[in-house]
């Protein structure tokens, strides 16, 4: 694997067969940007080939993981040009997908080292890890609500399982955050740990997973997986519906309230009732 290929993450192989994984958009918080979105759907299966790699270890450069969409990046979603036949670009759909779908399917146990804010496409990438240690201080928070936009890049496929429906109802409909310690206290993280401790605990684990016997933990990978497996046409319907709400007036409301500083109107009426 040609290590220098990708721009926002940097490859770094150890010689414990762990590849430590750094996302580094160069943008405040390491905001989640078109190109590191890119490489994150691509990069999967770039690894699941290498045979030199037995764990990954993710995180985020500085003192975030990733903490949102960059706002340019989102406007440009949000005000995709239609055809001259009225069509709208969905492009990007298959990339959506991708990015659940490839660490869901990679053949490598991933330890998410969250060393600070992770909010909605970059909290994807952390609770999509195998094993996700968290700084006991760092912000989570999905975001998508509040953004006018369906909570559909992870939300519905992992958070009812990993902490309870309860849960997973009261953050996602409200867009409310918390920290690393509650996030581990009901069960949406492994574990929480002090800041300074986040990435050494990560790469500690996956170096016990690379020297670990190899089959049976990609297997048990596997297998505990299939619960994933059976709501991935949950998450489907969900990223569809995230996509398509970028159309709704309150997405741009919720960027334009966002740019100018002020509280959002959402004035927009859904489609029905229901």
């Amino acid at each position: 694997m040609n290590l220098k290929e990708f721009q926002s993450l940097h490859l770094e192989l150890l010689p414990n067969g762990v590849l430590q994984m750094t996302m580094d958009t160069g943008q405040k918080k390491n905001a989640m940007t078109a190109q590191l979105h890119r490489e994150l759907a691509n990069v999967w299966g770039v690894i699941g080939q290498d045979p030199a790699i037995r764990a990954v270890v993710i995180t985020g450069s500085g003192d975030a993981f990733s903490a949102g969409g960059e706002l340019n990046w989102v406007k440009t979603l949000i005000e995709k040009p239609t055809t001259a036949e009225g069509r709208r670009d969905f492009s990007d759909f298959d990339e959506l997908l991708a990015i659940p779908d490839g660490m869901l399917n990679l053949n490598k146990p991933i330890v998410a080292a969250i060393n600070g804010a992770a909010v909605a496409g970059g909290l994807a990438v952390a609770l999509m890890a195998d094993i996700s240690i968290v700084a006991e201080d760092a912000i989570i928070c999905d975001g998508h609500i509040r953004g006018g936009i369906v909570a559909g890049d992870h939300a519905a496929l992992m958070w009812p399982l990993l902490c309870g429906m309860a849960k997973a109802k009261y953050y996602l409909l409200t867009g409310r955050s918390l920290d690393g310690a509650e996030a581990a206290r009901i069960g949406l993280v492994s574990l929480a740990v002090p800041k300074a401790k986040v990435l050494m605990t990560a790469l500690e684990i996956a170096a016990e997973l690379a020297a670990g016997p190899q089959l049976a933990i990609r297997w048990t990978k596997r297998a505990l997986n299939g619960w994933l497996r059976q709501a991935m046409p949950i998450f489907e319907h969900s990223a569809a519906l995230e996509r398509l709400s970028f159309v709704h007036p309150d997405a741009l409301e919720a960027l334009t309230a966002l740019l100018e500083k002020r509280p959002p109107r959402f004035l927009g009426e859904p489609p029905d009732r229901g």
